[in-house]
């Protein structure tokens, strides 16, 4: 259900605005978007566990704050971000 070390280690890199960026909005929201991936594949098999769907149904609202923060401040940074992500907003 949650990353290995090295895809999260994969992801800063590929995601990183400068050097040892670890707590961009860019990096964070490509973190979340892994781990709600990671758990929906989970519910293809685990259908009724409720517990880890409050988890995921959190990193969602989570991804969406940080998304609209992002739109708020650089809307290129935002479309750039949701194009390479290949998210629908």
């Amino acid at each position: 259900m949650s990353i290995t070390a090295e895809r999260k280690t994969e992801l800063i890199q590929e995601y990183a605005t400068k050097a040892n960026d670890t707590g961009s909005p860019e990096v964070q929201v490509a973190i979340l978007s892994e781990r709600i991936a990671n758990l929906t594949e989970h519910f293809k098999d685990h259908s009724k566990d409720n517990h880890s769907r409050r988890g995921l149904l959190k990193l969602v609202s989570t991804r969406r704050r940080l998304l609209d923060y992002l739109k708020k401040v650089d809307e290129n940074r935002y479309k750039t971000l949701i194009e390479k992500l290949g998210l629908r907003r």
